[in-house]
């Protein structure tokens, strides 16, 4: 198994998630309001379509022990085959509902069933494109190979805001313009099943696999690893939480309460996310150069100090600097986070529980922070009267919790990932 078709399928499949999820978020920020509540209550519609947003993330968690349960015993392939298929299928039917004033309350329900579907297959795909590619790579270059993946995350935003900035303008973008991209996701999913399938099994998962898998690998994580488990659910939440204000909820934030046309927010989001696939590997290489921590370390502390800085410019209202803004806030200063987490995470955990352990820290902070971050923000500049400070407070507040965790955890730069710990007692807090 070569480590460059590996990535190639991870790199493809989690362009098609991504794509998935960003296009729901789009469509929450922009469109969902309108087709799937009550025209008359503008508000009760936003905070209507960000709960349909956040409920998704409620069924990550459970897709992502399941999925990963089915990783690690079963083998890291047949669990990204199925998480492709469940989270595809999901979004092409969204495409296909009815809206509220076709079917009435049945419409937002409809859709809240699909988001969950959508959700329980994302619960694991992401978590084993990086152990695929993280199990084939040289200890020396992972930081770099494990940034990939990310790569595909930042592809799949891409092209989901390049797809709905071409339909939004259109005259039919508000009776039938918006499902076109959600109908599209069906061919992201053949093509990522074509690779995935093609793709031997992780030969780390094989040899573990001969000396016997665990029967409860969620269990044994938690037993064996609760430290490496709690610094990987410390980094997860607040960068999950980051990432889905910037990304979803200033979309909304720039349309709604700026009244700045919706292609402003949408440019703002393709720049960061061309910006991101260019930086994202040569932060991966630079990690692999000075270790994990002082990249994700520096990455945290340059978002604190340009937490207020960026909403200042976001609410000149001038596109340039709207763009501008969260190209540096989330193009750069979110792609470092991220560029470093796949190997951090991936090095954390042992190969009987690899994929659990990711899963699960990864989907269970998913609920509890990155769903809900696009409604708090809401909230919280509703309560404001519209100002943004408390969602530059917020950002630093996150920025805090990332900069601690990163200080608890070990550099892991370099090392095997051949799997010592699970074999060492329970209670162990080694480093892999």
């Amino acid at each position: 198994m070569t480590n460059r078709s590996v990535t190639k399928a991870a790199v493809i499949g989690t362009a098609v998630e991504f794509y998935d999820l960003a296009l729901f978020g789009l469509a929450a920020a922009i469109v969902f309001n309108d087709q799937f509540f009550p025209a008359d209550a503008p508000l009760a519609g936003t905070l209507g379509s960000f709960t349909a947003f956040a409920v998704g993330f409620l069924a990550r968690p459970i897709g992502g022990v399941v999925f990963g349960h089915v990783g690690d015993r079963l083998g890291r392939k047949p669990a990204l085959v199925l998480t492709l298929l469940l989270m595809g299928l999901s979004t092409t039917c969204i495409g296909l509902l009815p809206t509220y004033d076709q079917v009435g309350l049945a419409a937002p329900i409809m859709l809240v069933v699909l988001r969950l579907a959508q959700g329980f297959g994302a619960g694991a795909e992401f978590a084993g494109a990086l152990v695929m590619v993280a199990e084939t790579s040289d200890p020396r270059r992972r930081g770099l190979w494990a940034s990939l993946p990310g790569t595909g995350v930042q592809i799949g935003i891409l092209v989901a805001t390049l797809v709905f900035t071409v339909f939004a303008p259109l005259p039919s973008f508000e009776s039938w313009g918006w499902r076109v991209p959600f109908l599209l996701s069906l061919v992201g999913v053949g093509v990522g099943l074509f690779f995935r399938i093609r793709v031997p099994e992780s030969e780390l998962f094989e040899r573990e696999r001969a000396r016997g898998v665990s029967r409860f690998p969620v269990l044994e994580v938690v037993r064996r690893q609760p430290r490496h488990l709690l610094i990987a659910v410390a980094l997860n939440a607040p960068y999950g939480a980051i990432g889905y204000i910037l990304n979803v909820f200033v979309l909304s934030y720039v349309t709604k309460t700026l009244g700045l046309p919706a292609t402003v927010g949408l440019t703002a989001n393709i720049v960061s996310a061309v910006v991101g696939i260019v930086l994202m590997p040569l932060f991966g290489l630079l990690a692999d150069r000075v270790g994990r921590r002082p990249v994700f370390l520096g990455a945290a502390l340059s978002l604190s100090l340009f937490a207020f800085p960026m909403f200042w410019l976001i609410d000149t209202g001038r596109p340039v600097l709207v763009i501008l803004a969260l190209t540096l806030g989330y193009g750069v200063c979110v792609t470092a986070m991220f560029a470093v987490l796949g190997s951090m995470l991936t090095e954390l955990f042992g190969t009987r529980h690899r994929y659990s352990g990711i899963a699960v820290s990864r989907e269970w902070t998913a609920a509890l922070a990155s769903g809900p971050a696009p409604l708090v923000a809401a909230t919280l500049v509703a309560n404001a009267g519209g100002a943004s400070w408390p969602i530059a407070l917020l950002l630093m507040g996150c920025s805090a919790v990332i900069g601690i965790a990163v200080l608890l955890a070990p550099e892991t730069r370099a090392k095997e990932l051949g799997d010592r710990l699970s074999h060492e007692p329970v209670g162990s807090h080694a480093v892999i």
